[in-house]
């Protein structure tokens, strides 16, 4: 495996105008190394979500433009063939997140991801949606319990609901406290509780379904456990949305979970892929990208604002 350090070392290595040609071509060559190995197509997903922390996440989240790229990247297939995706993801909107598990379900019979950090949120529905999680010791799933922004900050649908439901339990039993809670419940609205349900409701229906349909297809309680995934992991015991859920957490879900470890050609190119990425979203513009092992590539960059001649450049 090349690592981040020996990757980096050739980059600067090479002259500045073929840089960017340079984890281009060497991301290709992982891709399609990969490919070679598990005879299977290869998609690698991934965002600018760590180099990047100062940009929006509306930017590097998943969203629904997202699809455009992973159809670019199908873009020559083989559709004989299974699917290996490549995830890298800190989540986004679920409503994305479906239309992307239901447009590759639509082409590939079996669909396997690999984590090689993180798939959180959005990206842990997306890797439920698959037939198998591949993850290293370093690797982790999160909570799927969607976040709703309230006056320009997430709040987690879980603590509006409970919110409601501690202001009506208080009220009732003394209605003097009506006047306390009636400034809090007038920020929040009178929609916003059934939008918080229902947006419970979608995710939940979401991973339920896709886990029945394909991790525990043909297994006699698919129901059983699909549903107790499914509330595991869009529940409110975890404490946080950022919360780590390892491989071991997952296999007691019931997950089909295969160790990175187990095979060390696989972990070796995946890792080397992952690590160039970085790179890319650490020295250029690019956001997010999908890159396909048949050399497809598609990339969201940040458009830079031209700045007056001696004034730094910003991004909008």
């Amino acid at each position: 495996m090349a690592t981040w350090a020996d990757l980096l070392d050739e980059l600067n290595g090479t002259p500045v105008a073929e840089r960017g040609r340079f984890i281009t071509e060497r991301s290709r060559a992982s891709a399609r190394r990969i490919a070679e190995r598990c005879d299977r197509n290869v998609l690698y997903y991934s965002s600018a979500f760590l180099q990047k922390p100062q940009v929006p996440g509306l930017f590097t989240a998943i969203n629904r433009e997202d699809v455009n790229g992973f159809m670019a990247g199908v873009h020559g297939c083989d559709f004989s063939k299974d699917l290996l995706l490549i995830l890298h993801t800190p989540g986004g909107l679920a409503e994305a997140a479906q239309t992307i598990v239901d447009y590759l379900r639509s082409k590939f019979r079996q669909i396997d991801v690999l984590i090689p950090t993180y798939a959180m949120s959005a990206g842990t529905m997306i890797a439920l949606g698959c037939d198998r999680v591949i993850m290293g010791r370093q690797s982790q799933l999160g909570p799927t319990d969607p976040q709703l922004i309230v006056a320009d900050r997430a709040f987690s649908a879980h603590s509006i609901v409970a919110q409601f439901d501690e202001a009506k339990r208080e009220i009732t039993g003394n209605p003097v406290l009506a006047h306390a809670w009636a400034p809090v419940l007038r920020s929040f609205g009178p929609a916003l509780l059934e939008e918080a349900r229902q947006a419970l409701a979608y995710g939940q229906d979401l991973v339920q379904g896709w886990l029945q349909r394909y991790m525990f297809a043909g297994r006699p309680d698919a129901l059983e456990l699909s549903e107790g995934a499914a509330e595991y992991f869009g529940g409110q015991q975890h404490r946080s949305h950022g919360r780590r859920i390892d491989r071991d957490e997952a296999r007691n879900q019931n997950l089909s979970v295969v160790d990175l470890e187990e095979d060390q050609s696989l972990q070796d190119e995946a890792l080397t892929l992952y690590h160039l990425s970085t790179i890319l979203y650490d020295q250029g513009p690019a956001l997010k990208s999908v890159l396909s092992s048949t050399g497809q590539l598609w990339a969201k960059n940040l458009a830079v604002q031209q700045a007056p001649e001696g004034t730094p450049a910003r991004a909008p």
